[in-house]
């Protein structure tokens, strides 16, 4: 029974073919790392238009900085729910203004 004949690849084809995938690699790596980028910085238009329609009264620059830094690290929802942590309900509002201490 004869051998089947074995397709021989050439050292150089092979080192030829590994450099070609090295170099698609490459181009991935950089598409991925400007995905990232962008994806890092996908909410800025969002959030600026939502700032831009509200009052902003005066801040430290070290606040204005812990604030940039909160929204860059954590998820817009998670910062979203501990501020809305920090509104008064609105039945206390209501009772403190009929109060006259609001």
């Amino acid at each position: 029974m004869p051998k089947p004949a074995r397709k021989k690849s050439s050292l150089a084809a092979i080192e030829n073919r590994r450099a070609a995938l090295r170099s698609e690699l490459a181009a991935l790596d950089q598409q991925a790392r400007e995905a990232e980028k962008a994806a890092r910085d996908a909410g800025r238009d969002t959030l600026f238009a939502a700032l831009g329609r509200v009052k902003i009264s005066a801040m430290e620059k070290a606040d204005a900085r812990a604030i940039a830094k909160a929204i860059a690290t954590h998820e817009a929802a998670e910062i979203a729910q501990k501020l809305a942590e920090l509104e008064r309900p609105t039945s206390a509002r209501s009772t403190l203004a009929q109060s006259g201490l609001e």
